[in-house]
């Protein structure tokens, strides 16, 4: 099984990637070393969380160079608007310390604003025609909202990051992306916001079901669920500040589900979303200032 996945404008992506979404600053440059030292190759990030600076930091001390590190940042919905993404471009690149970002999202749908979501892709496709990006994208943009966004743009996007994990499969977007050739991108891909969300009912991590393929392959349910990602032909960006985890998130090339567990995985869907609804998303109950790099 190949560790890239190629996206829709030929740019190959490492299929498993790094996330840092509520990493600390003061601990993100070490996570982040820390993974590129296992061997991960994809470091996921966003404007609002507050640590682009930090995961700069990071590839930096890696002693990597830059052009074997694919990394993916995220716009906030207070940088809408055409002229207003190409600055939110400059302050995210400003942070990271480069000229070029390999993959650069819009990180909601402003359903309400759609205008200043059409202005901000526009924006994007710039930076993509100017080579300051290698690929553009969305996150949490459902099926009608897609069709609303390609009837009006003239880049299909690389990538569709969204809430995807064996509690919430979300196959209705996942059919979309597939549809249109983007690549469904799995944030919370262990289905971990179920537990930030202080739900003690449901943890992925102690589904029985999971367990039981888990003992039968000698690895962990996480290493199961990143697994059924891969396998699914999915990207999925696991996050941890913890060594030994974000070891164990990477050990997942050596062994394969067989077509009756990735079944199995799947119909343990509830239906559920653990994220906010991306048509609550708006500029009032959202707002927030992305400084200066």
């Amino acid at each position: 099984m190949s560790t890239h996945i190629t996206l829709n404008n030929g740019v190959a992506m490492p299929a498993l990637g790094f996330g840092v979404f509520q990493t600390p600053p003061e601990e993100t440059a070490a996570s982040v070393g820390e993974a590129l030292r296992v061997g991960y190759r994809l470091i996921d990030t966003a404007a609002s969380y507050g640590n682009e600076r930090e995961v700069g930091e990071g590839i930096r001390q890696s002693g990597l160079e830059r052009s074997e590190v694919f990394v993916e940042t995220k716009l906030w919905i207070t940088d809408y608007g055409y002229e207003a993404a190409l600055h939110g471009f400059e302050k995210s690149a400003g942070k990271l310390g480069m000229e070029q970002i390999d993959l650069l999202l819009l990180h909601q749908p402003l359903t309400a604003d759609f205008e200043r979501t059409i202005g901000a892709y526009r924006a994007l496709e710039k930076l993509l025609a100017d080579g300051k990006v290698r690929a553009i994208g969305v996150s949490n943009f459902m099926p009608d909202v897609l069709e609303r966004l390609l009837e009006q743009v003239e880049v299909v996007p690389a990538v569709n990051q969204v809430e995807v994990h064996p509690y919430f499969c979300q196959p209705e977007v996942q059919q979309a992306d597939k549809e249109h050739g983007i690549l469904t991108q799995a944030w919370s891909p262990m289905g971990g916001i179920t537990s930030y969300r202080g739900d003690s009912t449901r943890s992925t991590f102690e589904d029985p079901v999971l367990g039981e393929i888990a003992t039968a392959h000698g690895k962990t349910p996480a290493q199961v669920m990143l697994r059924w990602h891969l396998q699914q032909g999915r990207s999925a960006i696991p996050k941890s500040v913890k060594p030994a985890r974000i070891t164990a998130n990477f050990e997942v090339f050596d062994f394969e589900l067989s077509t009756e567990e990735l079944a199995r995985i799947d119909a343990l869907d509830t239906g559920v979303r653990s994220g906010p609804d991306p048509d609550s998303i708006t500029l009032e109950s959202f707002h927030r200032d992305i400084p200066e790099a």
